[in-house]
């Protein structure tokens, strides 16, 4: 398999987008230098952890037949791109706002038809649904799940001191999605189930360079920045950027560190892509307190500067207002 992915390296759908990147770590769970890179929030591709070893076999047909009518919820594009938004900040937008993205309820069972008809022209499909009662209504994909390599997960969360896992989120796209740009405040163990998706990944220390939009906005920890068509005048210092770049297929995990940056696609060997995210809250580690280590690392000056703006917002109780406060303390003063 290897062999395979070096290979799709080259396909022309795995565009540079004119950012120079380096490979992420592929090793062994059982090397050392996994650990380590976990331990220091560092993103590192796992090969054989066999943590969703039992879900190799989740082809469409066998989801089909196992969850059958449950509800799904699915998003459709008219573009390849599929940039989350959160629909109860949308108000704050003053009707300016247009959601890149329909979000539906489907049975799972028409979901699966409509993804196997599938053709270039037409809506283009993103299921992503948590893992709970209301979807798992099958006892073998309950048994499934059960037989996670749960072990290795939890060793993880203890020894790096994760907070609780929130949610497993499967998801099944459309060959050709784009996810862009952003990042997700929690840890994330993303396995890869059927398919291949790349990943381009922004260390959090990168913040300023790829202009995430404002905490208030729909598509808060979102970049700004359209990778396919940047525009270089009003974000000059996406120039200077540099990624981290990993090609994920069947059986590989990413660990994701929190905060860092992600720009995700699903790659056009096969008609779509099945992954499962298995999400943990952070760890006391992120609150500043008398043990906190100095200087402070990017992900904790992320946590920073998030609340400081949100504070603002909810102090100055307009949006309008935090741009010119946040000038007036700093120009001349410390600049």
């Amino acid at each position: 398999m290897e062999d395979t992915k070096r290979m799709f390296w080259n396909e022309p759908n795995s565009k540079s987008y004119g950012i120079p990147t380096v490979s992420i770590p592929r090793l062994s769970y059982k090397d050392p230098l996994a650990d380590k890179l976990i331990a220091n929030m560092k993103p590192v591709v796992l090969t054989d952890t066999n943590l969703v070893g039992s879900a190799m076999k989740w082809d469409s047909h066998y989801l089909q037949e196992n969850l059958g009518d449950s509800p799904c919820t699915v998003y459709l594009s008219k573009t390849h791109k599929f940039k989350y938004f959160d629909a109860n900040q949308t108000k704050k937008c003053d009707n300016d706002f247009s959601p890149p993205t329909e979000q539906i309820v489907m049975r799972f069972q028409e979901f699966v038809k409509r993804l196997k008809s599938w053709k270039e022209g037409d809506k283009r499909l993103y299921m992503q649904e948590p893992l709970n009662e209301k979807i798992l209504k099958s006892l073998q994909l309950v048994n499934d799940i059960l037989t996670f390599n749960w072990g290795w997960a939890r060793m993880q969360q203890k020894q790096n001191n994760w907070g609780p896992l929130t949610t497993n989120l499967l998801m099944i796209s459309t060959q050709g999605n784009v996810t862009p740009a952003h990042f997700d405040n929690q840890h994330n163990l993303f396995a890869q189930i059927y398919g291949y998706k790349r990943f381009i990944l922004f260390p959090p220390e990168d913040y300023d360079k790829l202009y995430p939009h404002p905490v208030w906005h729909p598509h808060d920890r979102q970049s700004q920045v359209d990778f396919d068509y940047p525009d270089y005048t009003k974000f000059p210092k996406f120039h200077d950027i540099k990624g981290h770049e990993a090609l994920l297929g069947p059986g590989d995990v990413l660990y994701l560190p929190l905060y860092w940056w992600h720009h995700v696609e699903s790659l056009l060997q096969t008609h779509f892509t099945i992954s499962l995210n298995f999400w943990y809250k952070a760890g006391p580690n992120l609150c500043l307190s008398d043990s906190t280590l100095y200087p402070l690392e990017g992900y904790q000056k992320m946590a920073i500067m998030r609340n400081v703006e949100k504070m603002l917002v909810e102090a100055l109780r307009d949006v309008n207002e935090v741009g010119p406060l946040l000038r007036t303390i700093l120009e001349g003063r410390y600049n």
